[in-house]
């Protein structure tokens, strides 16, 4: 369901923001929104990798 979720937003973000009909006129989303779209998504990835911070405590063999 993410993955369908994610693919909508990117679809969302490359298609037209409006269209008519028969005068031909289409409105692209603004840069932003577009660059926003992309920073989203790319951020969901990295989480989804795991890389973000993960802290860990080492203990040495023989320390008990």
């Amino acid at each position: 369901m993410t993955e369908d979720l994610d693919n909508t937003i990117r679809d969302n973000a490359s298609s037209p923001r409006r269209a008519r009909g028969d005068s031909g006129e289409m409105e692209q989303h603004n840069l932003k929104d577009q660059i926003e779209a992309d920073r989203y998504l790319n951020s969901k990835q990295a989480v989804k990798n795991g890389l973000g911070i993960r802290l860990t405590k080492l203990v040495p063999p023989g320390a008990s």
